[in-house]
């Protein structure tokens, strides 16, 4: 029985990034014999297991063979016999086919120590066409490392384009699309996971409302990138600034401006009534990826009501409050940080404004706090009943958001 180290691990350790999981593939060993020290099995499709003390998963080394269309199409066989590089071999890219022996050796058969300095996610072998999430799963790579100059190597660009024509694309599940959206979402450069899939062809067929603001014209004085799509992709990036790996942020970020995509031509390059115009494909995006909730809520939220976030200190303080009342900022005022952090990346994500002040953000979140200092306590001294303590609470709150001064 021999142990290596495989995958992110040995690959985060070349690039000199943290380590957070450390996976091993067991190579000539039965599913017995690792029980019998004690490991745990957690595989449902294939043998893998938890070592008894680190909790780390050990993997028995196994190849696959593809039986249908999509992610669960595959047949795998495990046994002593598959050597290290068979079961390397099916891996998607070659900086993650690489593996460690327990005395620090490098086994790469498929070069990927070279791609890793070469900064090219490039894939292992022709299978990579069998499986349809390993072109998300590039696009996702491709976010996480864009910053440290990573491109997607022409042939593997070739073979997803190949997958999206022969519709392969087509038998991703939802499930497993969101899965990694959310985690392309929390990457340092998101707006490359949509110029990977929109290259791809991907895009289009994914996230067809996203797809649709490319080539969408804004108004240059407002948006000197012009292009709406554009704006999206520097909203995303400057969301995984403001906010690091919050894909709920992100995704406020990506579906913002849908609307966009449905004003008439006639009207362009102006976009009025867009927030409100960009709701009906938001909701369709998160009915058919299965958003969860609270994503599909702030981004809703965000959608609707991101401009008057921006016109904050032109807004009349009931509107504020109306405002606050929406994003049940008084209850949950962490709900109101992430619609600012988003509403934020909307404003800064734009040609030449990235580092401009938002002073709106502060202003909102002393509105938030003074009209969350009133209390019903008062007013029922008082002597006042039922919908009289509300009505005299949000004129209360109204005055106390009044009696700020809202400087920029």
């Amino acid at each position: 029985m021999r142990i290596y180290l495989v995958g992110g691990a040995v690959r985060d350790k070349l690039l000199g990034r943290p380590v957070v999981d450390h996976d091993h593939v067991v190579v000539g060993a039965h599913p017995e014999e690792l029980l019998a020290q004690g490991y745990r099995p957690v595989g449902k499709d294939f043998p893998v297991f938890l070592h008894p003390r680190t909790g780390e998963e050990y993997a028995l080394a196994r190849t696959e063979r593809k039986t249908g269309h999509g992610y669960h199409g595959f047949a795998f066989h495990a046994d002593p016999s598959v050597t290290l590089e068979e079961d390397l071999a099916r891996r998607d890219l070659t900086i993650n086919a690489i593996a460690e022996t327990e005395d620090g050796r490098l086994v790469d058969p498929f070069h990927g120590a070279r791609d890793l300095e070469q900064r090219l996610l490039r894939h292992v072998s022709p299978a990579f066409v069998e499986d349809p999430v390993r072109l998300l799963r590039v696009a996702r790579f491709a976010a996480r490392f864009a910053p440290l100059g990573f491109t997607v190597a022409p042939e593997t660009m070739a073979l997803m384009q190949a997958m999206v024509r022969e519709g392969e694309v087509d038998h991703l599940v939802p499930e497993r699309v969101w899965q990694e959206t959310r985690r392309a979402l929390g990457e340092a450069q998101p707006s490359a996971f949509l110029r990977v899939l929109r290259e791809s062809g991907a895009l289009a067929v994914l996230f067809p409302e996203v797809d649709a603001l490319y080539g969408v014209p804004q108004r240059a004085e407002f948006h000197p990138e012009v292009d709406t799509g554009v704006h999206v992709e520097m909203v995303l990036d400057m969301a995984a600034r403001i906010a690091p790996g919050n894909d709920v942020v992100g995704f406020c970020a990506l579906t913002h401006d849908l609307g966009k995509a449905l004003t008439p031509a006639a009207v362009l390059p102006r976009h009025l009534g867009h927030e409100h115009a960009g709701v009906r494909p938001l909701q369709q995006l998160v009915a058919r990826l299965k958003v969860p909730n609270e994503h599909a809520a702030l981004a809703e939220l965000v959608c609707r009501e991101h401009l008057n976030a921006h016109r904050a200190f032109e807004l009349k303080p009931a509107t504020v409050l109306r405002l606050l009342t929406a994003l049940d900022a008084l209850r949950r005022p962490e709900r109101l940080s992430l619609f600012l952090a988003a509403c934020e990346a909307d404003k800064r994500g734009r040609l030449g404004h990235l580092d401009d002040a938002y002073p709106q953000a502060g202003y909102l979140q002393r509105a938030r706090d003074a009209a969350a200092a009133v209390t019903a306590e008062p007013f029922v001294a008082r002597g006042l009943h039922g919908p009289a303590i509300g009505e005299a609470m949000a004129a209360a709150r109204v005055a106390a958001i009044a009696g700020l001064a809202p400087l920029a």
